[in-house]
Protein backbone atom coordinates (compact mmCIF):
# COMPACT_ATOMS: atom_id res chain seq x y z
CA UNK A 1 0.00 0.00 0.00
CA UNK A 2 2.44 2.50 0.27
CA UNK A 3 3.15 2.30 -3.30
CA UNK A 4 -0.53 3.73 -3.85
CA UNK A 5 0.38 7.25 -4.71
CA UNK A 6 -4.07 7.61 -3.52
CA UNK A 7 -3.06 5.76 -0.05
CA UNK A 8 -0.02 8.16 0.03
CA UNK A 9 -2.27 11.24 -0.25
CA UNK A 10 -4.89 10.48 2.19
CA UNK A 11 -2.13 9.12 4.86
CA UNK A 12 1.25 10.74 4.50
CA UNK A 13 2.32 9.16 8.03
CA UNK A 14 1.39 7.49 10.99
CA UNK A 15 -0.40 10.53 12.60
CA UNK A 16 -2.95 10.67 9.85
CA UNK A 17 -3.64 6.95 10.05
CA UNK A 18 -3.62 7.30 14.18
CA UNK A 19 -5.95 10.13 13.24
CA UNK A 20 -8.42 7.88 10.83
CA UNK A 21 -8.38 4.96 12.73
CA UNK A 22 -9.93 7.10 16.08
CA UNK A 23 -12.61 8.78 13.90
CA UNK A 24 -13.75 4.87 13.07
CA UNK A 25 -13.81 3.85 16.96
CA UNK A 26 -10.48 1.55 17.00
CA UNK A 27 -8.04 2.29 19.42
CA UNK A 28 -4.61 1.72 19.02
CA UNK A 29 -2.01 1.39 21.74
CA UNK A 30 0.52 3.70 19.70
CA UNK A 31 -1.88 6.77 20.50
CA UNK A 32 -1.61 10.22 20.09
CA UNK A 33 -0.29 10.28 23.71
CA UNK A 34 3.00 7.91 22.83
CA UNK A 35 5.66 9.57 20.76
CA UNK A 36 6.83 6.89 18.93
CA UNK A 37 5.45 3.41 17.49
CA UNK A 38 5.43 0.10 18.02
CA UNK A 39 5.75 -3.07 15.83
CA UNK A 40 5.69 -6.64 17.95
CA UNK A 41 6.03 -10.24 17.33
CA UNK A 42 6.56 -13.19 19.57
CA UNK A 43 10.13 -12.47 19.30
CA UNK A 44 10.28 -8.63 20.04
CA UNK A 45 9.66 -5.11 19.87
CA UNK A 46 10.65 -1.98 17.74
CA UNK A 47 9.86 1.13 18.84
CA UNK A 48 10.78 3.62 15.85
CA UNK A 49 9.42 6.80 15.09
CA UNK A 50 8.48 10.28 15.58
CA UNK A 51 11.03 11.21 18.87
CA UNK A 52 13.01 8.17 18.36
CA UNK A 53 14.13 9.51 15.39
CA UNK A 54 15.73 12.64 17.43
CA UNK A 55 19.39 10.68 18.21
CA UNK A 56 19.50 13.46 21.36
CA UNK A 57 16.52 11.56 22.69
CA UNK A 58 17.20 9.02 25.53
CA UNK A 59 15.97 5.37 24.86
CA UNK A 60 14.15 5.79 28.31
CA UNK A 61 11.35 7.42 26.74
CA UNK A 62 9.59 4.28 25.28
CA UNK A 63 7.39 2.16 27.98
CA UNK A 64 8.58 -1.59 27.47
CA UNK A 65 5.95 -3.83 27.24
CA UNK A 66 7.98 -6.97 27.22
CA UNK A 67 10.57 -5.96 29.78
CA UNK A 68 10.72 -3.47 32.27
CA UNK A 69 14.20 -1.17 32.71
CA UNK A 70 16.72 -2.84 34.79
CA UNK A 71 16.14 -0.05 37.45
CA UNK A 72 12.60 -1.73 38.36
CA UNK A 73 13.81 -5.24 37.87
CA UNK A 74 13.59 -6.73 41.58
CA UNK A 75 16.24 -6.46 44.11
CA UNK A 76 17.40 -10.09 44.05
CA UNK A 77 19.03 -12.26 41.47
CA UNK A 78 16.57 -14.99 39.66
CA UNK A 79 18.38 -18.57 39.09
CA UNK A 80 17.37 -20.47 35.11
CA UNK A 81 18.41 -23.60 33.95
CA UNK A 82 18.25 -24.03 29.96
CA UNK A 83 18.68 -27.64 28.73
CA UNK A 84 19.72 -27.84 24.80
CA UNK A 85 19.92 -30.69 22.44
CA UNK A 86 21.17 -30.19 19.60
CA UNK A 87 21.09 -26.66 19.54
CA UNK A 88 17.83 -26.54 20.55
CA UNK A 89 16.11 -25.65 24.11
CA UNK A 90 14.35 -28.64 25.00
CA UNK A 91 13.66 -27.47 28.83
CA UNK A 92 13.61 -24.45 31.54
CA UNK A 93 13.81 -24.70 35.01
CA UNK A 94 13.71 -28.76 34.47
CA UNK A 95 9.83 -28.53 32.82
CA UNK A 96 10.30 -30.39 28.95
CA UNK A 97 8.79 -27.63 26.30
CA UNK A 98 8.12 -26.97 22.96
CA UNK A 99 9.90 -24.19 21.16
CA UNK A 100 7.32 -22.11 21.52
CA UNK A 101 7.12 -22.39 25.71
CA UNK A 102 10.32 -22.31 25.36
CA UNK A 103 10.15 -18.71 23.73
CA UNK A 104 7.17 -17.66 26.05
CA UNK A 105 8.38 -18.72 29.07
CA UNK A 106 11.83 -16.88 28.36
CA UNK A 107 9.79 -13.90 27.50
CA UNK A 108 8.54 -13.79 30.64
CA UNK A 109 11.33 -14.59 33.00
CA UNK A 110 13.94 -12.32 31.48
CA UNK A 111 11.78 -9.84 30.79
CA UNK A 112 10.63 -9.14 34.39
CA UNK A 113 14.26 -9.23 35.04
CA UNK A 114 15.48 -6.17 32.90
CA UNK A 115 17.10 -8.29 30.68
CA UNK A 116 16.70 -7.64 26.58
CA UNK A 117 16.15 -3.74 26.41
CA UNK A 118 18.70 -2.14 23.62
CA UNK A 119 19.10 1.19 21.35
CA UNK A 120 20.29 0.68 17.90
CA UNK A 121 21.30 2.60 15.05
CA UNK A 122 21.17 0.32 11.99
CA UNK A 123 21.96 0.53 8.40
CA UNK A 124 18.68 0.08 6.34
CA UNK A 125 19.10 -1.84 2.97
CA UNK A 126 18.12 1.40 1.22
CA UNK A 127 21.40 2.48 2.64
CA UNK A 128 19.74 5.33 5.09
CA UNK A 129 20.26 5.02 9.31
CA UNK A 130 16.91 4.48 11.24
CA UNK A 131 16.79 4.49 15.01
CA UNK A 132 15.46 1.83 17.36
CA UNK A 133 14.71 0.95 20.93
CA UNK A 134 14.29 -3.29 20.72
CA UNK A 135 13.04 -5.52 23.27
CA UNK A 136 14.03 -9.49 22.82
CA UNK A 137 14.35 -10.38 26.64
CA UNK A 138 13.25 -14.35 25.39
CA UNK A 139 16.15 -14.28 22.68
CA UNK A 140 18.63 -12.49 24.14
CA UNK A 141 18.48 -15.34 27.30
CA UNK A 142 18.23 -18.55 25.24
CA UNK A 143 21.03 -16.83 22.80
CA UNK A 144 23.23 -16.85 25.77
CA UNK A 145 22.39 -20.13 27.29
CA UNK A 146 22.85 -21.58 23.37
CA UNK A 147 26.29 -19.79 23.50
CA UNK A 148 27.60 -21.39 26.51
CA UNK A 149 26.68 -24.55 25.07
CA UNK A 150 28.70 -23.79 21.60
CA UNK A 151 31.81 -22.27 23.58
CA UNK A 152 32.13 -26.08 25.06
CA UNK A 153 31.67 -28.02 22.01
CA UNK A 154 33.11 -26.17 19.04
CA UNK A 155 36.78 -26.14 18.35
CA UNK A 156 38.34 -23.17 17.06
CA UNK A 157 37.60 -23.44 13.36
CA UNK A 158 34.05 -24.32 13.84
CA UNK A 159 33.57 -21.44 15.82
CA UNK A 160 34.87 -19.13 13.34
CA UNK A 161 32.88 -20.43 10.54
CA UNK A 162 29.40 -20.03 13.28
CA UNK A 163 29.79 -16.26 13.76
CA UNK A 164 30.17 -16.29 10.17
CA UNK A 165 27.06 -17.95 9.27
CA UNK A 166 25.23 -15.85 12.23
CA UNK A 167 26.04 -12.91 10.64
CA UNK A 168 25.26 -13.79 7.03
CA UNK A 169 22.01 -15.48 8.18
CA UNK A 170 21.29 -12.34 10.27
CA UNK A 171 21.70 -10.17 6.86
CA UNK A 172 19.35 -12.89 5.10
CA UNK A 173 16.55 -12.03 7.77
CA UNK A 174 17.22 -8.56 8.11
CA UNK A 175 16.65 -8.19 3.65
CA UNK A 176 13.74 -10.64 3.93
CA UNK A 177 15.46 -13.45 2.12
CA UNK A 178 14.73 -16.23 4.28
CA UNK A 179 13.37 -18.81 1.74
CA UNK A 180 16.68 -18.04 -0.62
CA UNK A 181 19.14 -20.56 -0.94
CA UNK A 182 21.65 -19.06 0.71
CA UNK A 183 19.67 -18.93 3.72
CA UNK A 184 18.74 -22.70 3.41
CA UNK A 185 22.24 -23.26 2.92
CA UNK A 186 23.36 -21.52 5.73
CA UNK A 187 20.56 -23.20 7.94
CA UNK A 188 22.09 -27.12 6.81
CA UNK A 189 25.41 -26.26 7.88
CA UNK A 190 24.61 -24.77 10.97
CA UNK A 191 22.61 -27.80 12.20
CA UNK A 192 25.91 -29.78 11.19
CA UNK A 193 27.59 -27.72 13.29
CA UNK A 194 24.82 -27.74 16.10
CA UNK A 195 24.56 -31.24 16.31
CA UNK A 196 26.89 -31.80 19.62
CA UNK A 197 25.16 -28.72 21.34
CA UNK A 198 23.59 -30.82 24.35
CA UNK A 199 24.02 -29.25 27.87
CA UNK A 200 22.52 -27.90 30.50
CA UNK A 201 23.07 -24.04 31.61
CA UNK A 202 22.48 -22.52 34.57
CA UNK A 203 22.65 -18.99 34.74
CA UNK A 204 21.71 -16.17 37.16
CA UNK A 205 19.43 -12.68 35.94
CA UNK A 206 19.90 -9.56 38.03
CA UNK A 207 18.74 -5.90 36.71
CA UNK A 208 19.29 -6.51 33.01
CA UNK A 209 22.51 -8.37 33.40
CA UNK A 210 23.02 -12.60 32.38
CA UNK A 211 25.52 -14.02 34.91
CA UNK A 212 26.83 -17.12 33.88
CA UNK A 213 27.01 -20.20 37.10
CA UNK A 214 27.22 -23.70 35.35
CA UNK A 215 27.42 -25.48 32.47
CA UNK A 216 26.45 -29.35 33.09
CA UNK A 217 26.01 -32.84 31.54
CA UNK A 218 27.55 -31.64 28.38
CA UNK A 219 28.63 -34.74 26.76
CA UNK A 220 30.37 -33.87 23.86
CA UNK A 221 32.38 -30.70 25.36
CA UNK A 222 36.25 -30.47 24.68
CA UNK A 223 37.06 -28.29 27.53
CA UNK A 224 39.46 -30.09 29.57
CA UNK A 225 40.71 -28.00 32.77
CA UNK A 226 43.90 -30.24 32.92
CA UNK A 227 44.87 -28.42 29.23
CA UNK A 228 43.87 -24.99 30.19
CA UNK A 229 45.63 -24.93 33.82
CA UNK A 230 48.26 -22.60 34.91
CA UNK A 231 49.72 -25.00 37.73
CA UNK A 232 50.96 -28.48 37.35
CA UNK A 233 49.04 -31.00 36.23
CA UNK A 234 48.24 -33.81 33.72
CA UNK A 235 47.07 -31.92 30.58
CA UNK A 236 48.71 -30.34 27.87
CA UNK A 237 53.04 -30.70 28.55
CA UNK A 238 54.13 -26.57 28.11
CA UNK A 239 57.57 -28.05 26.48
CA UNK A 240 55.54 -29.26 23.54
CA UNK A 241 55.33 -25.56 22.42
CA UNK A 242 58.71 -25.19 21.68
CA UNK A 243 57.85 -26.96 18.08
CA UNK A 244 54.82 -24.66 17.39
CA UNK A 245 56.89 -21.70 18.31
CA UNK A 246 59.87 -23.66 15.93
CA UNK A 247 57.17 -23.86 13.22
CA UNK A 248 55.37 -20.30 13.74
CA UNK A 249 58.64 -17.99 13.71
CA UNK A 250 59.20 -19.37 10.08
CA UNK A 251 56.79 -16.71 8.48
CA UNK A 252 57.22 -14.54 10.99
CA UNK A 253 61.08 -13.82 10.04
CA UNK A 254 59.89 -14.11 6.49
CA UNK A 255 57.58 -11.06 7.24
CA UNK A 256 60.46 -9.08 9.14
CA UNK A 257 63.06 -9.76 6.20
CA UNK A 258 60.11 -8.54 3.69
CA UNK A 259 59.91 -4.86 6.01
CA UNK A 260 56.23 -6.00 6.41
CA UNK A 261 56.20 -5.90 10.03
CA UNK A 262 56.56 -2.55 11.69
CA UNK A 263 57.24 -2.05 15.39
Amino acid sequence: PWRDPGLLEQFPGRKQMIAFLAQHGIEVETGPRKRYSTDANLAGLSHEAEDLEDIETPMTIVEPLMCVWPKDAPDRSETVTMRFERGDCVEINGEAMSPLQCMITANRIAGRNGVGLKNALENRIIGTKSRGVYEAPGLELLGFGLRAVYQAVMDRRSTQLFHTLSQNYAQQIYDGRLYDPQARAILAAVDVLAHYATGTVQVSLYKGHILFEALRDCPHSLYNPADASMEASDGLNPVSSQGYVEVQKVEAIALAKAGQIVD
